[in-house]
């Protein structure tokens, strides 16, 4: 045998194992693309559907522009940095306001939904202010503390505690009782009961309320910036619509949807991290 007939078999197999590894990596491109398209595939289609009536006069340009003109304007009020102050204070306002809530409303929640007699007190009167809408008492905030930010802060913190109120006292309530029952059988200690078995147990459900509220923080943002404000990115939609300047009115919607977007994401993140034990922490 020559080493000439040594050599060709080895060849053979580089080029059959290089087009494998060319099969493998256009599967995996074929795999990842089709995941890609049967989540966002709908979207893009949605987007493309936009920029082509906008573009080709389907619909009112003037009213409806097309994407490339939002990202245009998008683009330019973040690089030139008018949209930047009013994130940072429509961020600040949301977060205190949500922060507040959520001292608030878990340690109350915790404690209604284990204390019969605390709950029975304050359901009532917690019950007709959830039924009252934020807005509709938006002016008397406004009466009582002004137009400045305590207004605008008090009526985000007011319709972004009830969700987390009601979810906390939900967890509490739907702890498995026969965990209960079975600390309560090896000796376990009330507190120690809370805070090995009933706290961990509605933390997926505080963790929903917590979405939630920060859902509802976002949207209370906007209505409080379009009433009395003179900043925030609320105030930048109405300001833009005011001045017929409607891709910059598009580009602060989108703003705020993906500050919705990242804050519901955060949230989900940190659920998986603290509840890997629970398959509803996703």
């Amino acid at each position: 045998m020559t080493l000439q007939h040594i050599e060709r078999p080895t060849g053979i197999g580089a080029h059959e194992n290089g087009n494998g590894l060319g099969a493998d990596i256009l599967s995996l491109a074929g795999r990842t693309l089709t995941r890609l398209l049967s989540r966002y595939g709908l979207l893009l289609g949605f987007l493309a559907l936009w920029q082509a009536a906008a573009s080709g006069g389907w619909v009112n340009a003037a009213v409806l522009p097309p994407i490339d003109m939002i990202v245009v304007a998008l683009w330019k009020g973040l690089a030139g940095g008018s949209l930047l102050g009013d994130i940072a204070i429509s961020l600040q306002r949301a977060g205190l306001a949500f922060a507040a809530a959520a001292t608030v409303a878990i340690p109350l929640g915790l404690v209604m939904g284990q204390t019969r007699s605390v709950e029975t007190a304050l359901d009532p009167i917690l019950q007709l202010f959830r039924q009252t809408s934020a807005l509709a008492l938006y002016p008397v905030f406004i009466l009582l503390l002004g137009l400045g930010e305590a207004s605008k802060v008090f009526v985000i913190f007011w319709a972004t505690l009830f969700p987390l109120l009601l979810n906390t006292i939900s967890g509490v309530k739907e702890v498995d009782p026969k965990l209960l029952e079975m600390a309560r059988v090896y000796g376990a200690r009330r507190l120690t009961i809370f805070r090995r078995v009933v706290l961990p147990g509605a933390v997926p459900s505080i963790f929903v309320g917590l979405r939630l509220g920060a859902t509802t923080a976002l949207l209370l943002l906007i209505a409080s910036e379009m009433i009395g404000a003179n900043k925030g990115i609320g105030f930048q939609v109405m300001n833009a619509q005011y001045n017929f300047q409607i891709p910059l009115m598009f580009a602060s919607i989108v703003i705020l949807a993906a500050l919705g977007l990242i804050a519901n994401q955060v949230l989900v993140s940190l659920q998986r991290r603290l509840c890997r034990w629970s398959s509803s922490a996703g």
